[in-house]
């Protein structure tokens, strides 16, 4: 029978005798691939709803609870767990870079795509111990996230550096994906991020995304930053702002027309700039802030949070400092400490500080009063903010 000129048959598969088929051509059985033990553990943090898995030798196993560390009710973890929970999940080249340094970093995938982590393994006393950071599958846009409006003006630059700056676990990653996402849903653009290692997964959606990760796709960020100028990005990510080549890699692409993306580990969006300086020696400080004058658009501080927001454990609190001509000429002439009365009185422009973030987060019952003088970096004024009284501080102006 012919339809639309294509033969239909019957093409179930017929049955032959096993003796009858070659050896070489016999289906082999399906062997069902064990998957490794650990995954019960990352899904206990998943189900938990926690952001962090901790493993410990002598302890046992915890999780990070709206901020909290918290022993679940389990036996502690010896030696052979550790090494018979861990070593299954890693990689050849993985297990070496653990045996030769001592510790290894790497992104790991529960299941079929169930949930993403990004684990850092490492020993501590000839031991074992790991710290998993899980990763959303979907990343927020910014009004769940609760960043300030005038982020989205930060994902606007043509070109250009924009430096996330936090500690460890403050939600850096989180926010530079939303606003990478935020730039692919909406420019026809060439987006390219080095990571160490790839966290979040994009979808090409108006722009298209290549993702390379540090020691599988390439060497080190030294590397995949000297091949991005030939690769045609008009965005890129750096995962981190680490080094002096990584930092000057970062500066070359910002000036040749690229919007460049990078975390560095700093307490506030003014202490960012020494944080940077600190990673020359000091004859070359004078260059670097002429650099940084020229080529820095904004610095986003971040720590998280304890929240009341329902649906949201933790949420970030932000301090935004746009690069305008009075914080491009305080950069120029070192005087840093001016930086944050210049973010005080740039709050039209879009800059906001710790303290006011603070104030709004509380004014929209998202945060608790305590929480909000707890991580203030000037509690009294806050104080005075939450009572409605402007504050004025000695400054630039």
């Amino acid at each position: 029978m012919t339809i639309r000129g294509v033969v239909k048959t019957n093409d179930a598969p017929i049955k032959v005798p096993d003796e009858a088929i070659p050896p070489e051509l016999k289906v082999p059985p399906q062997e069902v691939k064990k998957e490794p033990e650990a995954n019960k553990l990352f899904r206990m943090c998943m189900k938990m709803e926690a952001s962090d898995l901790h493993l410990k030798v002598g302890q046992p196993p915890m999780l990070r609870l709206r901020g909290d560390i918290r022993r679940m009710e389990m036996r502690p973890l010896t030696q052979a767990d550790m090494e018979r929970l861990m070593y299954p999940t890693l990689a050849p080249k993985h297990r070496k870079i653990l045996e030769d340094e001592g510790g290894v970093d790497f992104s790991y995938v529960v299941g079929a795509d169930e949930g993403r982590f990004r684990v850092s393994l490492f020993k501590q006393r000839g031991r074992l111990s790991l710290v998993a950071r899980r990763v959303n599958n979907v990343i927020p846009d910014f009004s769940k996230l609760g960043l300030p409006p005038s982020i989205e003006s930060l994902c606007k630059y043509p070109e250009g550096l924009v430096i996330l700056a936090g500690v460890t676990g403050s939600g850096k990653s989180t926010t530079i994906a939303s606003m990478l996402d935020y730039i692919n849903a909406r420019e026809p653009l060439h987006i390219l991020t080095i990571e160490d290692p790839i966290e979040f997964v994009f979808t090409d959606r108006m722009s298209y995304i290549n993702q390379r990760e540090i020691g599988l796709d390439t060497r080190d960020f030294h590397k995949a930053l000297k091949d991005a100028v030939r690769q045609d990005p008009d965005v890129i990510l750096i995962g981190e702002l680490r080094d002096v080549e990584t930092f000057e890699a970062a500066v070359h692409a910002a000036e040749t027309g690229h919007l460049v993306f990078g975390t560095i580990h700093a307490a506030s969006a003014g202490t960012t700039i020494n944080r940077i300086l600190d990673l020359f020696p000091p004859e070359k400080h004078t260059a670097i802030r002429q650099a940084l004058a020229n080529n820095l658009r904004a610095v986003v501080a971040q720590k998280l949070i304890k929240s009341i927001k329902p649906g949201s454990s933790r949420l970030p609190t932000n301090e935004i400092m746009i690069v305008n001509p009075t914080v491009r000429d305080l950069i120029q002439k070192g005087e840093d400490k001016k930086l944050p009365d210049a973010i005080r009185i740039g709050y039209q422009e879009g800059m906001v500080d710790f303290n006011e973030n603070l104030r709004q987060l509380c004014e929209r019952n998202d945060i608790t009063k305590e929480t909000a003088l707890e991580f203030s970096p000037n509690p009294d004024q806050l104080k005075m903010m939450l009572k409605g009284i402007k504050v004025s501080s000695p400054g630039i102006l």
